[in-house]
């Protein structure tokens, strides 16, 4: 018998130019094995920003196929959790078909930026590294919820 497919995870910014994608990659490594997570934007950029691409690629996580998409790829699909990382996207954001949970966790946009290469950098690796704390603890918490579950149902 087939496994039952993985929660989506939906992961909106406006732009889905930075932070959708630093958290759609950091979720992505931290829980593969429990959510399908992915990315999306209100008003996409059309890339993924390079700096993005570049602070992920220094603690491992390879951004470098994603592909800025809109949300409303999304709006037939059956999405469980919508999580929006800025308020642009939290007041745009529609529901979706099978949405059962929305959470918004507005972070400092990377792309906005100002200064040298290093200088932005600097930006760049701050944002992932809040991304990287909020978002690994939100993968345990559903690790935790899973595991309490399994062992509810055992009982």
């Amino acid at each position: 018998m087939p496994s039952p497919p993985l929660p989506i995870v939906l992961i909106l910014c406006t732009g889905n130019s930075c932070r959708s994608h630093l958290a759609e990659g950091i979720l992505r490594q931290a829980a593969a094995d429990r959510l399908d997570v992915r990315s999306a934007g209100s008003n996409p950029a059309g890339y993924v920003h390079p700096l993005a691409i570049r602070v992920m690629a220094e603690i491992g996580i390879d951004i470098s196929a994603h592909r800025s998409k809109h949300m409303d790829e999304f709006l037939q699909q059956n999405v469980e959790t919508v999580i929006t990382v800025c308020g642009n996207a939290d007041q745009a954001c529609p529901m979706f078909s099978g949405q059962l949970n929305r959470h918004h966790w507005g972070f400092d946009d990377p792309a906005h930026a100002q200064g040298s290469v290093d200088e932005q950098l600097a930006v760049f690796r701050r944002v992932r590294d809040q991304i990287k704390m909020v978002f690994e603890a939100y993968a345990d918490g559903r690790r935790d919820e899973a595991n309490n579950n399994t062992t509810n149902n055992l009982s």
